[in-house]
């Protein structure tokens, strides 16, 4: 199934004791196909992957791959700090169905120089089998637009690279370099407009996740090349971006949900709810773009 356009990394809801709300997930998987979202990608950052046990990650999975019933691709994420433990989960994910893998650098204060890099992805896709986008997201061990190139054109099994960091220049490069090899989802989520003009195949950030409607038809209009409509969309979703960045996405992106009435539960601890100050400048900013 064809991965592109709006593909939302889906929250994952906690209840107030940690515990995984699978119900809530449920609804949210059909609050985002109902937005008319191209994907769904499942476990990444914006839904704390770094805090899921391997046996939630496979089960949230499941959950959104049974829900979708084949119409739309669902990406797994997985973030780990071993090759080992990325092909363990990798593998716990390989019989569901998925369209990809969503596969992090190693988040440990210890980067792998580049050919540590290459081996990486080369043998996690050797070992799973499953194909992989990069989530060039680690700013200590960043990988650079000739690094992704040479892996995604070399390393058979990654089809391309999540684009993060607010680096658009190494977005813009990229495209340039991989001339149509490989996949390019833009994760620059204030200036997804412009990526989508330059080239990219879609995105996958959090903004989409917190405004899945206007993301979509942000994608819409610069396909059908209207790009007036567009520049209205890309201010609307500037000033909600301007509310939601901060250390706590995650719980940004809940309250948002949740003030358009999407039910989507707690952080898992030690990240807490947005506080009501930031709950209202993501109520005002909402309020701006007519989504309240």
């Amino acid at each position: 199934m064809q991965l592109r356009g709006i593909i939302p990394p889906m929250t994952t809801p906690f209840d107030e004791k940690g515990e995984v709300d699978e119900e809530a997930f449920r609804e949210e998987v059909r609050y985002l196909l109902a937005a008319g979202v191209h994907g769904l990608a499942v476990g990444g950052s914006t839904g704390e992957g770094h805090t899921l046990t391997l046996d939630e990650a496979r089960r949230l999975t499941a959950i959104a791959v049974e829900e979708v019933k084949g119409q739309i691709p669902v990406v797994a994420g997985i973030i780990a700090d071993s090759t080992r433990a990325v092909i363990e989960r990798g593998k716990a994910v390989q019989d569901l169905g998925v369209a990809a893998l969503q596969i992090t650098p190693v988040h440990y204060l210890f980067p792998p120089n580049e050919e540590e890099m290459y081996r990486y992805y080369a043998t996690i896709g050797d070992a799973v089998g499953l194909p992989i986008l990069i989530y060039n997201v680690v700013p200590w061990a960043y990988a650079s637009p000739a690094l992704l190139t040479r892996i995604i054109t070399e390393v058979e099994p990654v089809i391309g690279v999540k684009q993060s960091a607010g680096d658009m220049h190494a977005l813009a490069e990229l495209l340039l370099r991989l001339e149509e090899r490989g996949l390019v989802f833009a994760a620059v989520d204030d200036l997804l407009y412009p990526c989508f003009a330059l080239g990219s195949h879609g995105a996958i950030a959090a903004i989409l996740t917190a405004v899945p409607q206007l993301s979509v038809a942000l994608w819409k209009a610069v396909e059908e090349g209207k790009h007036t409509e567009a520049q209205a969309l890309h201010r609307r979703l500037f000033q909600i971006w301007m509310a939601l960045r901060g250390p706590n996405l995650p719980a940004r992106v809940k309250a948002a949900m949740e003030l358009q009435g999407q039910r989507a539960g707690w952080p898992r601890a030690p990240m807490q709810p947005a506080s009501e100050e930031e709950r209202t400048r993501i109520r005002e900013a909402l309020q701006a773009s007519n989504l309240l």
